[in-house]
């Protein structure tokens, strides 16, 4: 009984190594590389697109806000 703990304990402390073969590909690396968008070299800048978006999202309670009023009489 005792020979089959130690070898059951002698087969539980054995390691199985196995490699893989390193990836084929090459990724950029640097400033802006992680990004899934261009920033550099654009027509249009990228923070012309970004404050647009926000700014916009921001501005529409506002204007929903005026166009009801205005509906109403009361501006």
């Amino acid at each position: 009984m005792l020979s089959l703990v130690r070898a059951q304990a002698r087969q539980a402390s054995k390691r199985a190594f196995s490699t893989t073969r390193a990836a084929g590909a090459h990724f950029e690396e640097g400033v802006y590389s992680n990004l899934p968008f261009k920033v550099h070299n654009r027509r249009i800048p990228f923070a012309v697109l970004h404050f647009a978006f926000f700014g916009l999202g921001f501005a529409i309670p506002f204007v929903a806000c005026g166009v009801q009023l205005k509906r109403s009489g009361a501006w």
